[in-house]
């Protein structure tokens, strides 16, 4: 029998194609494994990648993993319309949704005891001068909001997740981690 408090954390990331969903899986893995924690990555892409669906799941855990499928998470870290629609009904019940408020503008319809945390990293990328940097903030707010792996162990993952070609870009990424971080800390959830 499972021990309640051990952790098995079950995530999906959800988006479209060209918003880093593979990249903030891989982050995610990578915090992971520098924590000593049991993990499994599974991207998914659609059809076509830029602009196509893409999601991959992540679990992450005190204990081998039986499975890398992930068909009701725990946590679901959503950047699109689309994406709420197909795997917020899918949510456990006391499980984390995070979201992209810059492109999902209403209220998702979710059981009552879902913490829901709505981020406008679209806005908040632009605002640290790189659009790009979105699926960083939404990863720094689920790491602070689930309090699993602190958003530094994340940061130090940085230079082995990115590929070197993008090594130019570190520094606006540990600044997106932290602000997404920064705003879930802040948040009354």
């Amino acid at each position: 029998m499972q021990n309640i408090s051990e952790l098995y954390e079950e995530i999906i990331i959800a988006g479209f194609g060209g918003q880093g969903i593979m990249l903030a899986g891989k982050l995610l893995a990578q915090t992971a494994m520098k924590a000593k924690k049991e993990i499994t990555y599974m991207p998914s892409y659609g059809a076509e990648v830029r602009g196509g669906t893409a999601n991959c799941m992540v679990v992450t855990a005190e204990r081998e993993i039986a499975s890398p499928l992930v068909t009701h998470p725990n946590s679901l870290i959503i950047m699109n319309k689309a994406s709420m629609e197909k795997f917020a009904p899918r949510l456990k019940d006391n499980g984390l949704l995070i979201y992209n408020s810059s492109l999902i503008d209403y209220e998702p319809q979710v059981s009552k005891t879902i913490k829901v945390l709505a981020i406008p990293v679209d806005q908040l990328a632009i605002e640290l001068g790189n659009p790009k940097s979105a699926n960083m903030i939404i990863v720094g707010a689920y790491l602070q909001m689930r309090g699993i792996i602190s958003p530094d162990t994340a940061v130090d993952c940085l230079t082995q997740t990115i590929a070197k070609r993008h090594h130019k870009m570190l520094e606006v990424n540990k600044k997106a981690i932290y602000c997404g971080a920064k705003f879930a800390k802040e948040q009354p959830i």
